[in-house]
C-alpha cells in the first residue's frame, strides 16, 4: 500500500523527541510520502532541513491564518522571494481564513489569503486551505482566482460545498474527525462526492481519530483513516490508497508516476 499523508506538521516541537520514529512508523503503515505545509515565515528553515534530511516529504510554504499575529506585512515579499530559491516547494500553504478564533482581524485575513492565491497563480503553484467557519469565503476567494486549485484541509463543510469545492477542481482533505462516529454529515459528504476528489491527512500532532482522544497523532493514522473512507464507499482499502494516493498526486502535481 502506497499512502500520501497530505498534511502533517512534523516541523512542530511536539515531533522533536522522536521525529525519525515518526517517520518510520509511518512508512511501516504503508505512507510513503508527506506533505508538510508551513505556518509561519519564521518555520519556513525549518521545514526546508526536514527536507534536506529525508526522504518521501514534500514541502509547502505558507502564511497561516492562525498567526495572523505573527506575520508582518514583508512576509508576503518574503514568501515570493523563498519560492525564487526554493524550487522543490509544492504549494503555497497552509493558507486560509478562520473565522472562529477570536482576536483574528477578519480583512488582515482576507488581504494575507487572497495575496497568496495570487503569487499561487503567479507561480503556477497548488494551494494547501485552512477554513473553520469561512468556507464560503474561501471558497469566493477561489473563484476570484481562476486556475487555481489545490486541496481544502481538514474538510467539514455541507455537500453542497464538496461539490462547488470540486467543481473548482479542488480535492477535500479528510482526517481524523471521519472516523467518528457523530460526523454524519461529513460521512456523507464522503459517500457522495467524487472519488476524485478525496484525499487523506493527519493534521499530526493535531486531529488525534476516534479512540485516540488526548494522544498526539501521527502520519502512520493515515492508514486508518483511508480504511473509513474505504468503508464508506464500499471498496476495498487497497483500492482507495490508490485513488488518494493518485488524487494528492495530480492535485499537487507531486513528482512519480500518478498511476502507480
Amino acid at each position: 500500500m502506497h499512502l500520501i499523508d497530505t498534511h502533517v506538521h512534523l516541523d512542530l516541537d511536539a515531533f522533536d523527541p522522536d521525529r525519525p520514529a515518526v517517520l518510520d512508523r509511518a512508512r511501516a503503515a504503508g505512507v510513503r510520502e508527506l506533505v508538510l505545509p508551513g505556518v509561519t515565515r519564521a518555520r519556513w528553515p525549518d521545514l526546508d532541513a526536514l527536507y534536506q534530511q529525508h526522504t518521501g516529504l514534500h514541502v509547502a510554504y505558507g502564511l497561516h491564518p492562525i498567526f495572523l499575529q505573527a506575520h508582518a506585512d514583508a512576509d508576503l515579499d518574503a514568501l515570493e522571494a523563498w519560492l525564487d530559491t526554493h524550487p522543490e516547494t509544492i504549494a503555497i500553504g497552509e493558507i486560509g481564513l478562520d473565522g472562529y478564533q477570536d482576536g483574528l482581524d477578519w480583512d488582515r485575513q482576507w488581504r494575507f489569503y487572497t495575496r497568496q492565491l495570487a503569487i499561487a497563480r503567479e507561480h503556477d503553484l497548488p494551494v494547501i486551505v485552512h477554513s473553520r467557519r469561512a468556507l464560503d469565503a474561501v471558497l469566493k476567494g477561489l473563484r476570484e482566482h481562476p486556475g487555481v486549485t489545490g486541496i481544502l484541509h481538514a474538510f467539514i463543510g455541507s455537500p453542497q460545498q464538496a461539490r462547488q469545492a470540486a467543481d473548482l477542481g479542488c480535492c477535500l482533505g479528510i482526517g481524523g474527525p471521519v472516523t467518528y462516529e457523530r460526523a454524519k454529515r461529513l460521512h456523507r459528504v464522503v459517500r457522495e462526492v467524487p472519488l476524485e476528489a478525496l484525499v487523506v491527512e493527519t493534521d499530526a500532532p493535531d486531529q488525534p481519530l476516534a479512540g485516540h482522544q488526548g494522544e498526539r497523532n501521527e502520519p502512520m493514522m493515515t492508514a486508518e483513516v483511508n480504511r473509513h473512507l474505504a468503508r464508506l464507499r464500499d471498496i476495498d482499502p487497497a483500492e482507495m490508497a490508490i485513488i488518494t494516493s493518485q488524487n494528492a498526486r495530480r492535485v499537487l502535481r507531486l513528482p512519480g508516476d500518478p498511476e502507480s
